[in-house]
């Protein structure tokens, strides 16, 4: 049974929640550091790498579930922003803010 587009709207409404959560945590755990100690600071610039990384992913997916809400409110979800072709439901089902069907996707 397909999902509808308002449940699709409540997956990604959800799931930019908890990406906003998380980015929050993120910035905190980058603000926090003050190690005196070179080992110390150095272990906690290694975990700030693989923290900022995760905060440039969650911006991106962030960017992309804005867009898909956008296209929701505009009566255009699940639509292909390319070809104009219909995505298909399991497309949608992994990547709900995908905005291209397959033979779209770069």
């Amino acid at each position: 049974m397909p999902v509808t587009t308002a449940e699709r709207q409540r997956q990604l409404e959800v799931r930019l929640d908890e990406l906003t959560s998380r980015l929050v945590h993120i910035e905190e755990e980058l603000d926090s550091h003050e190690s005196r100690d070179w080992s110390d600071l150095a272990a906690e610039r290694e975990g700030d790498e693989v923290l900022e990384t995760m905060g440039s992913a969650g911006l991106q997916e962030i960017r992309m579930i804005k867009a898909a809400l956008a296209r929701i409110a505009e009566g255009e979800y699940g639509f292909c922003t390319k070809c104009g072709t219909a995505i298909a439901e399991e497309r949608l089902d992994l990547l709900p803010w995908t905005p291209f069907c397959r033979t779209c996707a770069p």
